[in-house]
């Protein structure tokens, strides 16, 4: 997960339903796949899925939180996941996890579970 900084917060974006949760959640999506189709897991990366937007607590309302679930294949010849190198790799593609497409991040947002 991770917050964006230029998105404001709106209540459409806590509906699965709305025009707006389902514009943004296929760009963040496509933004999320082309990100690590180019990283160390690019082999065996499936998609990811976008799945909540959330308001960020204590701040304003230009700032929503991501959550996305991001998923790849365990093939016996593949590499453990590294969660570290990963948020590295993740970091030096979105400039030092300030950029990710149109989106501006929380340079100290960036979550990265295995």
């Amino acid at each position: 997960n991770f917050t964006i900084t230029n998105l404001p917060y709106t209540s459409d974006l806590e509906k699965p339903d709305s025009a707006k949760f389902r514009a943004t959640q296929r760009s963040m999506n496509t933004l999320l796949d082309h990100l690590l189709k180019e990283s160390t897991i690019g082999p065996v990366f499936k998609r990811c899925e976008t799945t909540d937007f959330r308001y960020v607590p204590g701040s304003d309302r230009n700032k929503t939180r991501v959550d996305a679930m991001c998923t790849y294949s365990k093939e016996p010849w593949a590499a453990p996941l590294d969660r570290v190198g990963l948020y590295h790799q993740v970091s030096n593609k979105t400039r030092g996890i300030t950029q990710l497409g149109p989106y501006s991040l929380d340079k100290d947002s960036l979550y990265v579970n295995g």
